[in-house]
């Protein structure tokens, strides 16, 4: 298919340049938001009518309705929304300050939330459509040192997951993408990092310090193929619940769940045992 139309947040780059660029060079249309304008000048005048772009910076709820609103408008209908905007912060809980906690959610959280509402009476009054929810290995899977950006993800796939069956009756699927390390930006140029404290040397939150410190780290994943995972899922119906992509978002949701299944099975005669005779 070359003649669908994309809404993506967060375009100027990761995964939401990876796809926008794949998308344009299909022939597919992209509505794409960014606070920056100028990250996609090259873009633009490459493939002219066929992006739309507007700045959106999505803490902001009433510009992200107008800027969802204005894009159905313009472009008359909109099959894929994907939710992409969003970033790291990291750091142990002590350790963040009010605001960057604020900022984290308003981000990841409840931006998500709300584009999601802006766009859902939009989806439903033309009978069909598809969510993609960027989410992580970090909305199944929890690690030190990175608190506040797993509360964003593990409330944006309660959400998610809510939501897909509230709007299954109107032709609408919705999928959760949780992509392990990938060799994009993310990690080492957008993520954000909380004032240090030193006794927090001596815990595990140290190492998520020291990787974005660091540097280092190598990711597994190909963000060009994970890019193209994505888009390929929107093919996919009914609609995948969820996409995992790395082998090391595969390895360690595998671990994580299978480990959370174990511990519940233990409760189980405790669980019985608190209902009434």
């Amino acid at each position: 298919m070359n003649d669908r139309t994309w809404l993506i947040t967060g375009i100027s780059s990761g995964f939401g340049r990876q796809m926008t660029e794949q998308l344009l060079k299909r022939g597919e249309r992209v509505a794409g938001t960014v606070r920056n304008m100028e990250a996609v000048n090259d873009l633009q005048a490459k493939y002219g009518d066929l992006l739309w772009v507007s700045k959106l910076d999505v803490t902001d709820t009433l510009a992200i309705h107008r800027v969802v609103d204005n894009a159905f408008h313009d472009l008359g209908s909109i099959d894929v929304v994907v939710n992409n905007a969003g970033y790291g912060l990291f750091g142990a809980a002590e350790e963040l300050t009010d605001e960057q906690i604020r900022h984290q959610l308003e981000t990841n959280l409840i931006g998500s939330i709300q584009v999601v509402r802006a766009a859902l009476p939009h989806l439903r009054k033309q009978g069909y459509g598809r969510i993609l929810q960027l989410s992580t290995v970090g909305g199944q899977a929890a690690f030190p040192g990175s608190s506040l950006y797993h509360a964003s993800k593990w409330g944006i796939e309660g959400f998610a997951e809510s939501v897909m069956a509230e709007v299954a009756p109107f032709n609408i699927g919705f999928t959760i993408v949780e992509p392990g390390s990938a060799r994009t930006n993310f990690r080492y140029q957008s993520s954000a990092l909380a004032p240090k404290i030193d006794a927090y040397e001596a815990s595990p939150a140290i190492h998520a310090r020291r990787i974005i410190e660091e540097a280092k780290a190598p990711s597994l994943g190909d963000p060009a193929k994970m890019a193209a995972a994505m888009i390929n899922s929107v093919d996919q119906n009914p609609a995948p619940k969820r996409i995992v992509l790395g082998s090391d978002a595969y390895s360690t949701i595998h671990k994580a769940l299978t480990e959370r299944l174990a511990e519940l099975e233990q409760q189980k005669d405790l669980a019985f045992s608190t209902d009434f005779d």
